[in-house]
Parts: structure tokens; C-alpha cells; sequence
């Protein structure tokens, strides 16, 4: 049984109190409707609404029993800070941007695609997804580029079980994700800053790897849309950019997928971006990094772990000079 223990000694809060539901609705509620009501009757009124809703919790919880084998034991990030302090270019390049723009985002009706180099080629809507394999939630460390981590209760199940289902040819060496790609729904995707639809991808086996959850939602609900909805990756032991968001289309290729990042600063993202402390992003160090809602601007960083503090993904990388491959 693989079980994470903190090495600052924190204590494992409650199930309670994984998301002080009371505190934070309330406050959103009255913000809300003070909000509202400044507005009406103005054409401030849709942008206040959309963002209202965008940052609101799910309205759909989830059946999913805690995993022990991956329940990290460390104090989790507020529900708050982790549904408005997002990276998701197609809603703005602020932090703060998609809680605030991705109200406009519908994920109900939703197909993924599953193509390629499969036996079994799939077209699933989102129950049918759901219900692949039983969903249960587990407790993940995300850790970015920027230098900033978060603690999340996912909840999903291994991608592993997707990718038997439609059986890989012999062909199949990597996975490719791709986003919805649609401008109404999506304001940044008007903005050439990454080259659209967004796209990452991994090597077959990373994506066998159990840890790879394909994710539903987070904190007991379906994601919120500023999160990915309503349906992403989350593979922990890769930095946050890797966990592909609002997924319309896997697919399985013989060749290595051309990833938006890598496309657009090949120098700075590399395909596998792995949490590594020893290999330094061109403009920062990776070696150290600050907790979301915990960490204060001087409060002393902590050190990065390598591989996120996931060891057991080491044996994929055997043999690999992981400074060039980063």
C-alpha cells in the first residue's frame, strides 16, 4: 500500500473539513447577490453572472470512495484558492482570469473521442465515461512551473482503464489529449499566445502508469469549469501544464506528439517536464516552491521533491539522462 506522510508533520484534517462548504458559499452568495444587484439592468449584468457562476462549487456530487493507497497526507489546499487560482489560457493568462470568464464554458452535452492507433475506437459521452470504472477520489499534490504547488481530492479513476478498453495496435507508443477548441465558449482563444487547440501527450506506458487519473472532479463535486470541466487528466508527477483540461479527443499515435508548450518554448517546456529540483527552468530555479493558501510571500519555500514525491514512477525513466530529457 503506497501511503504519502508529511514531512512537516501536519495532521490530517477531517473529511469535514476538506472544504469548509458553509464558509464559502455563504460569503460567494451574499458577494453575489450584492454584485447582482449593483448591476442590473446594465450590460455589467451577464459579465458579473458569468462570473458568478464560474467560480460557484458543482451542483452534481460524486459517489467516490477515498483511495488509502493514494491519499496524500498533507493538509489539502481551500476549495477557494484552489477553483480561483487556475492556469487555463483559453479563458485569460491571469491566475485569476478563469474563475472569473469561464462561466461561459458548457459541459454538459460532452464527447470524447478515443482514435488512432486502437483496435476498439470509442465515442463516449459523459456518463458513459463516468462509468468506465468505478470512480474514487485521490488526494494529489499538483505542483507548477511558475513554483507553486496545491493538495486536491481528485476524483476519477486510472487512465489505464480507458486505454484497455479501446485496445492500443502495436503502433500505439504515445497518447495525445486534446482540448475544445471554440470561441464562443472560450474567450482566449482569440489571443496567439499558445498555438490552439491546446494539446499535450504522453508516452504510452506514463499514461499506464496507475497514478495517471483521468478526473472527473475535485472535492467530492464535478469539476468546476475553470478546473478542466468536465473532464481532464491529472498526472501528478508532472508539472501542471501536463494535465490536459476539458479533453474532447484522445488520441493513440505511433510518432511523439507536437504539445503546445513545447511548441511554443521548446527551450523551456519539455515533453516530459517532470518534476525535477536539478534542472533549472531557463528563468528560475525549480529547487524550491511555495504552497497555495499556506505559504506566505515571506514564509520559507519548501523544497521541491523530485518527481512531484512520486518515486515510484522512477523505473519508467530508467537509463534516461533526465536534464535532457526535461
Amino acid at each position: 500500500m503506497l501511503i504519502k506522510r508529511s514531512p512537516q508533520g501536519i495532521d490530517l484534517p477531517l473529511p469535514s473539513e476538506i472544504t469548509p462548504r458553509a464558509v464559502f458559499e455563504s460569503r460567494r452568495e451574499f458577494i453575489r447577490t450584492l454584485a447582482l444587484g449593483a448591476v442590473a439592468g446594465s450590460g455589467l449584468w451577464e459579465m458579473a453572472n458569468r462570473e458568478a457562476f464560474a467560480q460557484a462549487p458543482g451542483a452534481q456530487k460524486l459517489s467516490a470512495a477515498l483511495n488509502p493507497a493514494y491519499a496524500l497526507l498533507e493538509k489539502k489546499t481551500a476549495y477557494k484558492d484552489a477553483t480561483t487560482y487556475n492556469n487555463f489560457y483559453e479563458f485569460g493568462t491571469d491566475k485569476a482570469d478563469p474563475a472569473q470568464t469561464a462561466g461561459t464554458l458548457r459541459p454538459r452535452p460532452w464527447t470524447v473521442s478515443i482514435e488512432g492507433e486502437v483496435k476498439k475506437p470509442l465515442l463516449l459521452d459523459l456518463d458513459s465515461l463516468q462509468k468506465l470504472a468505478p470512480l474514487e477520489e485521490r488526494i494529489y499534490r499538483l505542483r507548477c512551473v511558475e513554483g507553486w504547488s496545491m493538495v486536491i481530492p481528485w476524483v476519477g479513476y486510472s487512465l489505464s482503464h480507458l486505454l484497455k478498453k479501446v485496445e492500443p495496435t502495436s503502433n500505439a507508443r504515445y497518447v495525445e489529449f486534446i482540448t475544445l477548441e471554440d470561441k464562443k465558449q472560450m474567450p482566449g482563444l482569440r489571443s496567439p499566445v499558445l498555438e490552439w487547440p491546446y494539446v499535450e501527450g504522453l508516452r504510452l506506458d506514463e499514461a499506464n502508469h496507475p497514478l495517471a487519473l483521468l478526473t472527473v472532479g475535485m472535492y467530492g463535486e464535478v469539476l468546476p469549469n475553470q478546473n478542466g470541466a468536465p473532464v481532464r487528466i491529472v498526472v501528478p508527477w508532472k508539472y501542471g501544464f501536463k494535465s490536459a483540461k476539458s479533453i474532447v479527443k484522445i488520441r493513440f499515435t505511433k510518432d511523439q506528439p507536437r504539445t503546445a508548450w513545447n511548441l511554443a518554448a521548446p527551450n523551456e517546456y519539455g515533453f516530459y517536464s517532470n518534476v525535477n529540483p536539478n534542472v533549472d527552468h531557463p528563468r528560475w530555479s525549480q529547487a524550491t516552491e511555495r504552497r497555495i493558501g499556506e505559504d506566505g510571500f515571506f514564509a520559507r519555500k519548501r523544497k521541491t521533491l523530485m518527481f512531484n514525491g512520486y518515486p515510484e514512477v522512477a523505473s519508467l525513466y530508467a537509463g534516461m539522462d533526465l536534464k535532457k530529457f526535461y
